[in-house]
């Protein structure tokens, strides 16, 4: 296939947008095997969730990054562009949208639409994308399919600022199946996902082409070894052949000459090397290795820049610093603060809704919630960074005077046995109760208005009281005047008295306390937290002792002890949401150690009396 053929006319650039878990990412594994994009022998046809390819999206079974593909269907060239659903990731939506002339809404058939829905419909208007509706997972046990669409209808209504978005064609999908139809009775006939990749031909137009020289805005990076950076985006005007004299204008506004080295567009997720490509399509090219997001690429001629790519900004921070603790540097490769703030500063260049600066030894990386920075942390473990995390912060702005705290919607489905459960939770938070619907079969959802900061720590908290049932999201709301602070939520911690290896004998001491987080034979030191109290107060244990040896024989002297109850072992995620103000995560590529920041006892008094 002649790749240098596809001109604006035969593209359509279409973005798929949802909340998380609604289906997305098999919906377009679906496309990409039923458009023959690979060969019968290549291993992606096995595949699920193909476009997942980060390892952390494969194991959490959410996507992360944006990324786009393209398939091929009845001459002409889809470029698919899997953006993620999550309201953590949601600046990976904001800078890939610009990229496309319409969108795919996947909505659950079940849960309907959910706060991710709404940010990223309301985004797709605001540029004008044309909006074709998926209902996704009608074969789910509880999906209420009539409902779903009335909540559909209501959410266009209440965001659409044209009478142009209320017109949008519905269809009916059972994703994992990989077939769709426009009408319920039609579903059960179909086989395939072509009645959509029609209407993706049909009902979003080609790319706008605009008279005049090369021009693109850099959308997304890529890189290696031998080509340097791969600057990534939509051509919004014009050609570009190999070997063509380009200019990039940067954040400064200064121009900097360079020249197409190489282009590239998509064909499933390979990259197939072109000579030239026209406005419309999405290219990645390389030539410039000091191109940022945001940036315009333009005719060497008349170079002119587009608008940069506007962000909403961060809402929670996390300050970060090399590892202080008694077993510092014995299992990162890359230990001091001048690696971790390279390593961060690079983190910028592709992750652009973080933000990073200095205070002192602490580096403060801003995100836009603790999924976003939790995953910046795995990431920077899994590559053999070491180094310890405080407690995240909510980012205070000052609007005439008044100090403002972000306010998120939290939105939380749970059965009707734990109504109570949520009810006393969000009560502790301060957190005030908008909405309150039964869907009738056992379940309700509830939606809150609560400040950010009141959110640390929730989602465990009600996966445990409503054991593993409860579902929770979150989503920005605005900013409103500072509220008190609530009381502390969470328990007391035990606290390792002396260092050594634990040992049974003193673990089972702890366990009379409290919960343990580690297991007999864990190296432990002096201020190291080792445990939950059962009480508000923190408790110094010597998880360190040993049972004192007698001469006593009897049957009964060691019917105390008994067996341990196994540790409770927390994810990084976990981790930062248990943390308080007095306490430091110590983050390794093979350990997660929560320590107080004081690790002495005279310290800590010391401490607690300035």
């Amino acid at each position: 296939m002649n790749m240098d053929e596809f001109k604006s006319e035969k593209i359509r650039n279409v973005a798929v947008i949802a909340h998380v878990d609604h289906g997305k990412t098999t919906l377009v594994d679906f496309m990409l095997k039923q458009s023959h994009t690979f060969r019968e022998n290549e291993a992606e046809m096995q595949q699920t969730t193909i476009l997942d390819s980060n390892p952390l999206e494969r194991e959490r079974g959410i996507t992360i990054l944006a990324k786009n593909t393209a398939i091929y269907y009845k001459g002409y060239k889809i470029n698919i562009i899997d953006t993620p659903g999550h309201a953590d990731f949601s600046g990976e939506v904001e800078r890939t949208l610009n990229m496309a002339d319409g969108a795919l809404l996947i909505i659950d058939a079940q849960e309907g639409p959910m706060p991710q829905t709404k940010f990223v419909l309301r985004k797709a208007l605001e540029l004008g994308l044309k909006i074709i509706v998926v209902i996704n997972k009608i074969d789910k046990q509880l999906a209420d399919v009539q409902t779903t669409l009335n909540k559909t209808n209501d959410l266009f209504l209440e965001l659409a600022t044209d009478a142009q978005h209320l017109e949008f064609p519905i269809f009916y999908a059972i994703g994992r199946q990989g077939k769709a139809a426009s009408s319920l009775e039609e579903l059960s006939e179909s086989e395939n996902l072509e009645p959509i990749l029609n209407e993706i031909i049909k009902f979003i137009p080609s790319p706008k082409v605009e008279e005049g020289g090369f021009q693109m805005l850099v959308s997304n990076l890529d890189y290696d070894t031998h080509k340097g950076k791969h600057a990534i985006g939509r051509i919004h005007r014009g050609g570009i052949k190999k070997g063509q004299n380009l200019v990039l204008i940067n954040a400064l506004g200064k121009n900097v000459a360079g020249k197409a080295e190489s282009i590239r567009v998509s064909h499933g997720l390979k990259k197939i090397e072109v000579d030239e490509a026209f406005a419309g399509d999405i290219i990645d090219m390389t030539g410039f290795n000091n191109v940022s997001i945001g940036d315009t690429i333009t005719d060497f001629e008349s170079p002119q820049a587009l608008p940069r790519i506007h962000l909403e900004d961060p809402t929670i921070k996390i300050a970060l610093s090399a590892n202080t603790s008694p077993f510092a540097g014995r299992e990162g490769k890359f230990t001091n603060s001048r690696q971790i703030w390279e390593r961060l500063t690079r983190e910028l260049e592709t992750n652009i809704s973080l933000k990073l600066e200095k205070e002192g030894d602490r580096m403060i990386v801003s995100g836009r919630g603790e999924l976003h920075l939790a995953i910046l942390l795995e990431t920077l473990r899994r590559e053999g960074y070491e180094f310890q995390a405080e407690k995240p912060q909510v980012i205070t702005k000052s609007v005439d005077g008044v100090l403002m705290e972000p306010v998120e919607i939290a939105m939380i489905d749970v059965p009707d046995e734990f109504l109570g459960v949520v009810t006393s939770e969000m009560g502790i938070r301060k957190g005030e109760m908008i909405n309150m619907m039964s869907d009738g079969d056992g379940n309700t959802r509830f939606e809150y208005k609560i400040p950010s900061k009141n959110l640390f720590g929730i989602r465990n908290d009600l996966l445990t009281n409503t054991k593993g049932t409860a579902i929770v999201n979150m989503l920005f709301f605005d900013y409103e005047p500072m509220s008190p602070n609530i009381a502390q939520v969470r328990n007391g911690v035990l606290i390792a008295s002396e260092g050594g290896s634990a040992l049974k004998y003193g673990l089972n001491n702890a366990q009379g306390r409290g919960i343990t987080f580690i297991e007999p034979g864990t190296q432990v030191y002096e201020g190291m937290v080792i445990g939950e109290n059962t009480r508000s107060d923190d408790i110094e244990i010597n998880v360190t002792k040993e049972k004192k040896q007698t001469n006593m024989r009897a049957s009964t002297a060691d019917v105390s002890l008994g067996a341990l109850t196994p540790a409770t072992v927390m994810s990084l995620e976990e981790c930062i949401d248990f943390l308080e103000d007095d306490e430091l995560l110590e983050v390794t590529p093979k350990s997660l150690r929560l320590r107080k920041k004081y690790l002495s006892h005279i310290d800590r008094v010391r401490q607690a009396r300035r």
